[in-house]
C-alpha cells in the first residue's frame, strides 16, 4: 500500500531576486522505505565478504613470495570459497545490489590475474596460460569500454561459461599450490592447464559474440 506522497522541489534564483520552484519528483513513504533498504543493502554481508576477498590478495602475494605455500593455499582457498559464498548469501537474503554486480567480478579478476601473474613469474604455471587468462579479461574490459563509449545500455550478468571459467581457474591455482606442498603428478597439472586454457578461450569468444551482438542491435536501433 502506498504511503502519503511528498513532493520535493528545487528552488533557484531567476531574473534577480525572483525565485522559481521546479518540482523534481513525488516520493511516497513506501518509496523512501525502499530507497533506505536499498542503501542499507549496499553495506550488506555479501558485499563485505567481497571486499574481504580483495583485501586477502596482498596477503596471498606476500605468502607466495615468501615460500609459505601452505598458508598461501589456505588464503587463496578462503578467497575462492568466498566467491561462491557472497553470491549465495546475496540470493538467499535477497541482497543483490548494483554495487555487488560490479564489485564481485572485479574482485574475481583481481584475485585471478594476481595469482596467474605471480605463479607464472615464479614458473609454477606456464607463461602462455597466464597470457590467455589475462587476455580474456582485457578483452572483456575493452568490450565494456566500447559499450560505455557508444552509450550502449547493458547489464553485467555472469554467464554460465563465465562461472565455469572462474571455477576452473580457481581450481587450477589451488591444484598448483597443493603440488608445492604434496606430490601431484605433472600429467594431472598439464591436463588442467590445457583445460583451463580451452575454457578460458571459449568464454572469451562467448563474451565477444554477445558484445558484438549487443552493439549490432544498438546500431540498428540508431539507424531507424
Amino acid at each position: 500500500m502506498l504511503g502519503n506522497p511528498r513532493r520535493f522541489s528545487l528552488t533557484f534564483n531567476r531574473f534577480g531576486n525572483k525565485r522559481a520552484k521546479i518540482p523534481l519528483v513525488s516520493v511516497t513513504d513506501s518509496d523512501e522505505s525502499y530507497m533506505a533498504n536499498k542503501n542499507l543493502f549496499i553495506i550488506s554481508l555479501p558485499n563485505v565478504i567481497t571486499v574481504i576477498r580483495i583485501l586477502l590478495i596482498p596477503f596471498f602475494v606476500i605468502l607466495l613470495q615468501s615460500g609459505l605455500y601452505l598458508y598461501a593455499l589456505l588464503v587463496f582457498a578462503a578467497a575462492a570459497v568466498s566467491d561462491g559464498l557472497d553470491g549465495f548469501l546475496a540470493r538467499f537474503f535477497d541482497q543483490r545490489t548494483e554495487l555487488g554486480a560490479y564489485l564481485d567480478p572485479l574482485a574475481d579478476k583481481m584475485l585471478l590475474i594476481t595469482a596467474f601473474i605471480g605463479m607464472a613469474i615464479l614458473q609454477f604455471i606456464p607463461g602462455w596460460l597466464a597470457v590467455i587468462v589475462i587476455s580474456r579479461d582485457i578483452l572483456i574490459l575493452m568490450g565494456i569500454g566500447v559499450l560505455t563509449i557508444t552509450q550502449t545500455k547493458f547489464e553485467i550478468h555472469p554467464s554460465l561459461w563465465s562461472k565455469i571459467t572462474t571455477f576452473t581457474q580457481l581450481f587450477t591455482i589451488c591444484l598448483v599450490l597443493l603440488s608445492l606442498i604434496v606430490s601431484v603428478p605433472n600429467g594431472i597439472k598439464s591436463v588442467f592447464f590445457f583445460l583451463t586454457a580451452a575454457i578460458t578461450i571459449i568464454s572469451g569468444g562467448h563474451y565477444l559474440f554477445v558484445g558484438l551482438n549487443i552493439l549490432h542491435k544498438k546500431m540498428d536501433v540508431d539507424q531507424q
